[in-house]
This record gives C-alpha cells, sequence and structure tokens, in this order.
C-alpha cells in the first residue's frame, strides 16, 4: 500500500460508541491546523475536557466493575487489591502507548486521525521485518477481530446479567420486605430456568439493536447512564455497613483461581478502543493525557474499593455480580432493577461497534432493493448468536473472566508494546524499553493461555457449584 494511498484515504472509526460514521474525522489534510500536525482546535462537535473525563469514566464503568469482588475473592484480599493496582498502571500505560503511537503516524502521514487499526497496520509497514511490512493489512484485521470477540463478548455478558438478576427479583418477590437490616428467612418461588429468561429478553433486544443511528441512542445512553450511577451509590452505602470481621479471609487466594481473578480484571480495564476515538473529539487533544490519567486513576480507585469492600462484606458467599448479593428488600430490588435497565441499553451501544464492521461486509454484496433487510438481518443473526453463547455459558463469572482473558488481554496488553517496538525500532530504542514492552506482552500472552484455559475448565469440570444464595439472608 502507497503511502499517497495511505494519505488520501478516509478511515472511519469505529472502535468506540461514542464515535458514529457521521461524526468520524473525514477529509485528511482538510483538517489539520497547520502541515505535518495532528492537534484539532474548535470543531464543531468538539469535546471540552470534563466532557471527554465523563466519556472515558462512562466507558470503563459497567458489568465488570460488579463482578471484581468476585475477582478479588479469587485472588485474595491482599493479593487482590495489589494485582488490581498493578494490571491499572500496566493497562493505562499501554493506552499512552497507544496514543503515541497514533500521534506518530499522524504527523509522519500528514493525516488528522489514525483508530487503533490504522496505527496497528502502519506500525508494521514501518517494521525492519519485511514479511511484517508485506503483511501489514493483517494488522487492522486483528484487531477488527479482537474488537468483534470483545464486544460481542460484552453482549453476552450483558444476557446473563439481565437473566441472573431478574431471575432473582421475581423469585423473591413474595418475600420482598421494607426492612432491608434484619436478617429474615426468604422462600424463593421458584421459576424458569435462566437459559429461559434469556431467551425472553432476545425479542426487545433484536429491536432494540434495528435502531442504526448512534445519535437516535443518545437518550437511552443518558438513560442508562442515570440508572447505573444511582445503582452504584446505592450499592456503596451498603457495602461500607458493618463490615464482618475480616480475619478469616484468605489473604492470597490459591494459584489456581488467580487466572479467573486476571481475566475478570483485564475484562474491566479494557478500555483502550475508546481511547482514540475520545482524543481525536476534543477541542485540545494535547491535554488528553492528563485526562486519561487522571479518568483512569478514578476508574482504578473505584474497582479496588469496590472489589475490596464486596467482599468484605459478603466474603465466601460473593457471586458473579455484586447485586446478587444485596437484600431482598425493595429498595436493594430497584437497585437490581435499575442496574438492569442501564445494562439492557447500554447493549445496543456495544453491539454498534462490531455491527458497523461486520454489516457492511454483507450489504455491500446485496442487491441495492435488498440492503435493508441484509442490514435487518444480520443484526438480528448477531444479537441471537450472543444469546445461544449466553445460553451455553450461563455463569456470569466465568463469562466476564473468559472473555477478559481470551480478547481484552490481546488489546489492552499483548498488542500495544508490540506496536511499539515496530513503531520505533527502526528509529531506536533503549533495550530497556524492548525489554519492557517484550515483559508486558508475554505476561499478556501468558494470562491469555492460562486464563482461557482455567476459564474452560472450570465450565467443563466445575470444581464448585455457583452460589445461588443471597448472603444477606438464609434461604430456604
Amino acid at each position: 500500500m502507497s503511502t499517497q494511498r495511505l494519505r488520501n484515504e478516509d478511515y472511519h472509526d469505529y472502535s468506540s460508541t461514542d464515535v458514529s460514521p457521521e461524526e468520524s474525522p473525514s477529509e485528511g489534510l482538510n483538517n489539520l491546523s497547520s502541515p505535518g500536525s495532528y492537534q484539532r482546535f474548535g470543531q464543531s462537535n468538539s469535546t471540552t475536557w470534563f466532557q471527554t473525563l465523563i466519556h472515558l469514566l462512562k466507558g470503563n464503568i459497567g458489568t465488570g466493575l460488579l463482578g471484581l469482588p468476585l475477582a478479588v475473592k479469587n485472588a485474595g484480599i491482599v493479593m487482590g487489591p495489589i494485582s488490581l493496582l498493578i494490571i491499572g498502571i500496566v493497562a493505562v500505560h499501554c493506552m499512552g502507548i497507544l496514543v503515541k503511537c497514533a500521534h506518530h503516524f499522524c504527523r509522519r502521514l500528514n493525516k488528522s486521525f489514525v483508530d487503533y487499526g490504522d496505527t496497528v497496520m502502519y506500525g508494521l509497514e514501518s517494521s525492519p521485518c519485511s514479511w511484517l511490512r508485506n503483511h501489514a493489512h493483517w494488522g487492522r484485521r486483528v484487531v477488527d477481530f479482537f474488537l468483534i470477540v470483545t464486544q460481542l463478548g460484552f453482549c453476552c455478558v450483558y444476557f446473563v446479567f439481565l437473566a441472573d438478576n431478574f431471575k432473582q427479583v421475581i423469585e423473591a418477590a413474595n418475600g420482598t420486605t421494607n426492612n432491608c437490616h434484619n436478617n429474615e428467612t426468604v422462600i424463593l418461588t421458584p421459576t424458569m430456568d435462566s437459559r429461559l429468561y434469556m431467551l425472553s429478553f432476545l425479542p426487545f433486544l433484536v429491536l432494540l439493536v434495528f435502531i442504526r443511528n448512534l445519535r437516535a441512542l443518545s437518550i437511552f445512553s443518558l438513560l442508562a447512564n442515570i440508572t447505573m450511577l444511582v445503582s452504584l451509590v446505592m450499592i456503596y452505602q451498603f457495602i461500607v455497613q458493618r463490615i464482618p470481621d475480616p480475619s478469616h479471609l484468605p489473604l492470597v487466594a490459591p494459584w489456581k483461581t488467580y487466572p479467573l481473578f486476571f481475566g475478570t480484571a483485564i475484562f474491566s480495564f479494557e478500555g483502550i478502543g475508546m481511547v482514540l476515538p475520545l482524543e481525536n473529539k476534543m477541542k485540545d487533544p494535547r491535554k488528553f493525557p492528563l485526562i486519561l490519567y487522571l479518568g483512569m486513576v478514578i476508574v482504578t480507585i473505584l474497582y479496588i474499593s469496590l472489589g475490596c469492600l464486596g467482599y468484605l462484606q459478603f466474603g465466601a458467599n460473593i457471586q458473579g455480580s455484586i447485586t446478587l448479593n444485596l437484600p431482598n428488600c425493595w429498595l436493594y430490588q430497584s437497585v437490581k432493577l435499575l442496574y438492569s435497565i442501564g445494562i439492557f441499553f447500554t447493549y445496543a451501544l456495544q453491539f454498534y461497534v462490531p455491527a458497523e464492521i461486520i454489516i457492511p461486509f454483507f450489504v455491500s454484496r446485496a442487491p441495492g432493493h435488498c440492503e435493508l433487510v441484509v442490514d435487518l438481518f444480520v443484526r438480528t443473526v448477531l444479537v441471537c448468536l450472543t444469546c445461544i453463547l449466553a445460553i451455553l455459558i450461563p455463569r456470569l463469572d466465568l463469562v466476564i473472566s473468559l472473555v477478559g482473558s481470551v480478547s481484552s488481554s490481546a488489546l489492552a496488553l499483548i498488542i500495544p508494546p508490540l506496536l511499539e517496538v515496530t513503531t520505533f525500532y527502526s528509529e531506536g530504542m533503549s533495550p530497556l524499553t524492548i525489554f519492557k514492552d517484550a515483559l508486558i506482552s508475554i505476561l499478556g500472552f501468558v494470562g491469555f493461555v492460562v486464563g482461557t484455559y482455567e476459564a474452560l475448565y472450570e465450565l467443563i469440570q466445575p470444581s464448585n457449584a455457583p452460589i445461588f444464595i443471597n448472603s444477606t439472608r438464609a434461604f430456604i
């Protein structure tokens, strides 16, 4: 691929739900403030530093956050928070590497914006290895593949989350009280299997993803943000009260469960796909590194605090989502429903990314009068696929760990350090930097292999039956 072609092409980024095709930067040199510069000032749709910070926080807070107390259990009450801090630091460092490499190619190719896939492709073209240069286009395809797997994996997690929370609320409805503190016996009313709940959500989610314009989903995004924020406040309000004696909790968990911790942790920190689109939309992109580090410090503190407090509060009974441990009173049952509503509408936003990568491939090969039918059909098939996968893996903790190990580790830990080496090796790199990048990629690959193996092994031969009790109640 020639440099001239690279300069003339318009690239649209679909790696984040914050950017739609209509909003994607294009027009190459026309958007440059000066030759060779990647800076963009004063665009009509530019975001302030505060708006960018909010988008960054929103993109990193989801179902992975609610699974962190169980992740801490899988690592230990001391090893868990330490490991979360280390993974957070490494993940943010990898985000910084991606931004640095993207800026390098923007200046070098006189482009106003490159996304994750573009950056990897250009990085391979800069490699001293001729084989990598000749196959550079596979860099974009690999990134697109892992983006698809990651986002559809999120959608699978949402199916399981919705089913588990609605099932618990409905089964405990007859025993739900207004008293959120007394330990009262609750008799569950058996209902249908959680897999049937997933199937019941299927037609509604299919209709939701038929909304093809991301801007039309903005009202749903706002609703999701409000409901999830209120739910998080109520969760924190509960778990900081009357924390039991933690002396019986293991400081370091058995090594066999640590890979499950890794998968959940990296699933939570996998927000690297939104970094470049957010940076591109800022009025002053030079402030983005500061916003990135500030936002991720807040996210890391939130992750460690909720993970530790949730595990301290519920101990060995902690479940795949902390919402499943909340008391069966109307206040906290409403929290489960509110967060579930937020997750329901977030499904469409997460689905948008793989849809924009996959659907054009099929629509471009369909007759003109069938394009809409093909578009809706592919959307339906993709939603059904996520539902089927969720039915096959109905344990929320294992779905999160598996998705994190398989795809999130590649995007967040393995690819960025290798990208830095291929981008800057020919320009001179210190041996210490090369060693650091190799170490991060190797650790990410080990987590990828071992985490995937342990999650699959636990699915095939579970060592412990899933916990289906509420730790604040004695179920009969």
